[in-house]
């Protein structure tokens, strides 16, 4: 069946969903497909979708709509979270042909029998709480980093999120499986890891298919940080009550764990935080901020904010935007509250018009512009080692220092996933350090 059929895949939202995505095309590829870019011609594409973004069912139909410009028989898959809370609204989609669940997306060759379009759009999906299993996953080959995941699903309750409903329980990978996968991306060339998941912190929760820690995040990190041949491990999001200060402190000496640490904090106000169930205060948040900076001083710290959310008066958005003044965040990922089908926040009084969240949105992105100018600009006239991606951008190659600054600096073929020392020397108009190499500095060919 796969003989000469083409393949093509496409992500949205997070960088699990990207680990899942690529894990998913090596199922086809080992079944001898052909992997496209889905801007090319193929006899089927695959959307992984996300629940989390504003705009998810729109982006779903532009990229169906783009699809079928390319190949208007070509059969078309839904998987990934959007495809669990609403299956039938994604195979109403005209043109999509298959729909999985959270549970059937692993097994989709299973459901590859015909290419042939139908009239109706399939669905398979499985209840919730049959997704009690671990698939190991990671992104490998596509990028200078390789997005490992080590942990699957969340037991919190914040009332405004979905994700509990999109993938189920908190549990984990074997350390033993995860250190296995970390060496094959090692051998493979890949510099950087990104260790990612839904609550990452959480980790060692049904590592061995029951609810019980069997190994906490930190020895997770711990075991990590021996693994030979990766240069870097960075640390994707992670709760700020998980967030401890062993673990804090372990980076800080860590061999290739980079001093860079994203931290949610969605609230500013300690109202908002209890109406939201997060599980930590205002207070909390602030001690881990000043205690990493403690001990990095140049660490990179960004934060996800809910601007919106039911009950934000004027005075508790004014509080979020002060206390985030007040700390030393480097950058800012804004979300604007929306409305979610089966949370607990639909059915909170005091709704922010859509017109106030919006304003509210700008002045923090804002805000998140002035923060990470600021960051940047401590950097200046430091030594980095930046590790540069692949990309020729109009003459130009970027890369990321290892507390995430962007650094771009003359295309040159030979930096290619290459970890070069610069000298931050100027920001320019786009916000990005120019660096000066220093060629006595190269730390990996």
């Amino acid at each position: 069946m796969s003989q000469n059929l083409k393949v093509a895949l496409t992500t949205l939202g997070c960088k699990l969903n990207y680990s899942e995505t690529s894990t998913v095309s090596r199922q086809f590829k080992e079944e001898g497909y052909s992997l496209v870019k889905f801007e090319d011609f193929s006899d089927i594409y695959i959307i992984n979708t996300c629940s989390v973004t504003e705009n998810a069912d729109r982006q779903f139909k532009t990229l169906v709509s783009k699809a079928l410009k390319i190949n208007p028989e070509a059969f078309l898959i839904a998987i990934g979270c959007y495809a669990q809370l609403k299956p039938e609204e994604l195979v109403k989609v005209n043109g999509v042909d298959l729909v999985l669940g959270s549970k059937e997306k692993f097994q989709i060759l299973d459901y590859l029998k015909d290419f042939n379009k139908k009239d109706f759009g399939v669905i398979h999906s499985c209840e919730i709480n049959e997704t009690d299993f671990y698939k190991s996953s990671f992104s490998i080959g596509d990028r200078t980093r390789s997005f490992l995941k080590v942990q699957d699903g969340c037991d919190y309750k914040c009332t405004y999120c979905t994700i509990p409903l999109a993938r189920g329980i908190s549990r984990s990978d074997k350390l033993s499986n995860i250190i296995s996968d970390a060496k094959s991306i090692s051998s493979s060339g890949v510099k950087e890891i990104v260790l990612t998941g839904v609550n990452i912190g959480d980790y060692g929760k049904g590592e061995l298919g029951n609810k019980n820690h069997k190994n906490t995040f930190l020895d997770l990190v711990t075991a990590l940080d021996d693994v030979d041949g990766i240069s870097r491990i960075r640390i994707s999001s992670i709760e700020p009550n998980l967030l401890s200060n062993d673990i804090i402190n372990f980076v800080s000496n860590s061999k290739i764990f980079v001093p860079h640490f994203h931290v949610p904090m969605q609230s500013g106000s300690n109202d908002i935080l209890k109406l939201m169930k997060r599980r930590y205060l205002k207070e909390l948040y602030r001690d881990r901020i000043n205690y990493i900076k403690t001990l990095m001083p140049n660490a990179c710290i960004g934060a996800d904010v809910i601007v919106g959310f039911p009950g934000e008066s004027d005075e508790r958005f004014i509080e979020t935007y002060e206390f985030i003044q007040s700390l030393e965040i480097s950058y800012l990922h804004v979300f604007t509250y929306s409305e979610r089908d089966n949370t607990v926040a639909i059915t909170l009084n005091n709704e922010i018009p859509k017109n106030i969240r919006s304003k509210r949105s700008k002045l923090l992105r804002s805000l998140s512009v002035k923060l990470k100018n600021k960051f940047y600009t401590s950097q200046l006239d430091s030594i980095k080692d930046v590790l540069f991606e692949s990309e020729n951008k109009r003459g130009y190659i970027y890369g990321f220092s290892n507390n995430y600054v962007r650094v771009k600096a003359p295309w040159r073929k030979d930096l290619v996933n290459s970890i070069v020392s610069y000298k931050l020397k100027e920001i320019d108009q786009d916000g990005l350090v120019v660096g000066k190499k220093l060629e006595k500095l190269i730390t990996v060919e």
